[in-house]
């Protein structure tokens, strides 16, 4: 099990290996193009190279991207749906070409148009995406923390997807403990990490799962709220995330925070804190 951090890719791409590594990260995530934007500047050979000598250089064992916030395969809006699947190929692209390990994503809303028919347009855009697709990024489906419409907040849900889809076998999951924890699977006890992960198990299977975002809770328990904390300061508190670190079955996984922070090099920046935490537990 490794440790990282959702860190900024401001001024180069080869910048995030750096600013992990000043944290103390193992593995990074970071965005390759603005998050609220649809169009990307392309990334060039070179930039690629000065990347992986970059995350050679500073010593971080695999790199992750999220995709943009923008993507909604459940929209009724033929334009949004299609330039989600657009985006999201040239995203896999973009990933494979910087030898990125995974990139995840948020499935969408099906407000427009109704949960059985969002799943549907889910499954036929996962379809679309890897259709001839043969980079060695990894397509990883987020849970969410199951606001309004918003797809993929039980795991009975994500199952749905992955088994629907064609190349479902290719198609993995990203944990998040905050959005689990507000869609209704209690992280705060050994026994509920223990059942959330055996249900898990029955119901996705464990070797679907790569990586997870780690993260406290500012809302209560069940609150359909993504609102993210640091560790321990949440509704959640640090026992949660000691009974994850510490299971046998998720030794495999590479825990990423998405903790709040103001900018990368800020004098005592939390995300470090964070960090050691976690690897007390491992410890």
């Amino acid at each position: 099990m490794l440790f990282g951090a959702h860190v900024s890719a401001a001024g180069g791409h080869w910048k995030a290996p750096g600013y992990g590594a000043a944290l103390g990260c193992e593995v990074i995530q970071f965005f390759s193009r603005p998050p609220q934007g649809w169009s990307a500047k392309p990334i060039s050979d070179e930039d690629a190279e000065k990347f992986k000598l970059a995350m050679k250089e500073q010593g971080i064992q695999r790199a992750y991207v999220h995709a943009p916030y923008l993507i909604n395969l459940a929209s009724g809006n033929n334009r949004t749906r299609h330039g989600s699947i657009s985006m999201l190929k040239d995203e896999l692209a973009r990933c494979s070409q910087l030898g990125v390990h995974a990139m995840m994503f948020h499935p969408g809303s099906a407000k427009e148009v109704g949960q059985e028919e969002g799943v549907k347009k889910v499954i036929e855009g996962l379809n679309k995406i890897m259709d001839g697709y043969e980079g060695s990024c990894r397509l990883l489906i987020e849970i969410s923390a199951g606001a309004g419409a918003v797809m993929g907040d039980t795991f009975e849900e994500l199952a749905a997807f992955i088994d629907g889809a064609e190349r479902g076998k290719d198609i993995g999951i990203c944990f998040d403990t905050q959005h689990a924890y507000a869609s209704g699977y209690d992280l705060r006890t050994k026994a509920g990490v223990d059942d959330t992960f055996a249900l898990f198990d029955k119901t996705i299977g464990l070797k679907k799962l790569v990586a997870s975002h780690c993260n406290d809770s500012k809302v209560e328990f069940a609150s359909h709220k993504d609102r993210h904390e640091h560790l321990g300061q949440g509704t959640m508190g640090q026992d949660a995330f000691k009974f994850i670190v510490q299971h046998p079955k998720l030794q495999h996984l590479d825990l990423i925070l998405e903790t709040p922070y103001e900018k990368e090099g800020e004098a005592n920046d939390p995300r470090v804190a964070d960090l050691e935490l976690l690897k007390s537990f491992r410890s």
